[in-house]
């Protein structure tokens, strides 16, 4: 059963489709450069809440739609809104942003962000969210909190974007909001590697399809262990990955690739 089905509607605000055990999602309103909205950023969260016991899907792609990934938040229908709030539902909001990226990273899910064109505000907290990004040579980021008289600490911007490329590029980056390029986002370990914008989807899909093929369970772990140990100490760190691999360790996935290797053959694995 999947997350959409799980949660009893059809997305709104959303296309979803499944690959095999992949599931594919892009924004849907291309003519705005796909802007989110209070509905979308509620519908994205729920969606990757409920992938944590969707045991159909192993991975997700999240794909540009007209050549643009995500726009951040609609002008009229988020910012808005916004002026004339008390400080009640600010806060109410910044949350509910604030709960997708950890439903994100909480998911149990590798989740790969394809970008094209323009991904700023919150469309590059949703790559910045991702495990692995690919981008087209044109991709445009930008973190551009600041451009609109707001601080850089946005959905966990200071507490993960530093991680990515560091704390000197964060902190241009959260300060100016000023665009970084596709170069600048390789070069600087934001992005894995850029693509050609026709072939895009494709690497996507492939990638995700050679991540899926693996012990999908052990990727679970290893999107935990990932996430967690950068609040831990070294020790913690080294005991923490001794106990997540003693479980894998009791995994079927883990008996079938040895048995795979003594007949000199490629473990088909299936997640248990």
């Amino acid at each position: 059963m999947t997350p959409i089905e799980m949660a009893g509607l059809e997305p709104k605000h959303f296309l979803w489709r499944m690959e095999g055990r992949v599931a594919v999602v892009r924004l849907d309103r291309p003519e705005r450069k796909n802007p989110l909205t209070f509905a979308s950023y509620a519908e994205l969260r729920d969606t990757f809440r409920n992938l944590v016991y969707a045991e159909d899907v192993d991975a997700v792609v999240l794909l540009p739609n007209g050549g643009n990934f995500c726009s951040g938040g609609d002008v009229h229908d988020i910012i808005g809104p916004l002026i004339g709030m008390e400080m009640k539902e600010l806060l109410a909001f910044t949350r509910m942003t604030g709960d997708l990226v950890k439903a994100m990273l909480n998911c149990g899910k590798p989740i790969i962000a394809a970008v094209d064109g323009v991904a700023v505000g919150a469309g590059a907290i949703l790559a910045m969210a991702s495990d692995i990004r690919l981008a087209t040579p044109e991709a445009k980021s930008a973190f551009l909190f600041t451009r609109v008289g707001l601080a850089g600490c946005d959905m966990g911007a200071c507490a993960i974007l530093p991680r990515i490329i560091g704390q000197g590029r964060a902190a241009e980056l959260l300060y100016t909001g000023r665009t970084m390029s596709a170069e600048e986002g390789e070069r600087w370990g934001f992005y894995n590697r850029l693509v050609s914008a026709d072939k895009l989807e494709a690497e996507a899909l492939d990638l995700a399809a050679r991540i899926v093929s693996g012990p999908t369970f052990a990727h679970g772990i290893t999107k935990t262990q990932l996430n967690q140990e950068w609040s831990m100490s070294l020790d913690q760190a080294i005991e923490a990955e001794a106990q997540a691999q003693a479980i894998c360790m009791q995994t079927r996935d883990f008996e079938r690739a040895y048995r795979a290797f003594v007949a000199k053959q490629k473990p088909v694995f299936e997640g248990d």
